[in-house]
């Protein structure tokens, strides 16, 4: 009797794309995070009707900020997000030697 021969594995021997660039696409929640500190000011200038409707919906999906009687105000969480980012400007900017 002849041995039988084991089939062939049909896994694909080809690798995954690699992207073209090493760098990391942007995602929403960063563009979102760039934007928060400017859209804080319009919200503290009581100009909240310059601030994109879909950044609005997204900032309270994120829960960084909420709706309160009509007004739109900063969560804990967003409190928090803006003090991160502030002293993250903070270290990168050079300050002055006294």
């Amino acid at each position: 009797m002849k041995p039988t021969a084991k089939p062939r594995s049909t896994r694909s021997t080809r690798r995954p794309a690699t992207p073209a660039s090493p760098m990391p696409l942007v995602t929403r929640r960063d563009t979102l995070r760039d934007e928060l500190l400017a859209t804080v000011d319009l919200l503290k200038r009581r100009r909240a009707a310059e601030i994109d409707e879909s950044y609005i919906e997204d900032y309270v999906a994120l829960h960084w900020m909420e709706w309160h009687g009509g007004s739109l105000r900063l969560t804990t969480t967003g409190e928090n997000v803006c003090k991160h980012l502030a002293a993250l400007l903070s270290r990168a900017s050079p300050q002055p030697s006294h």
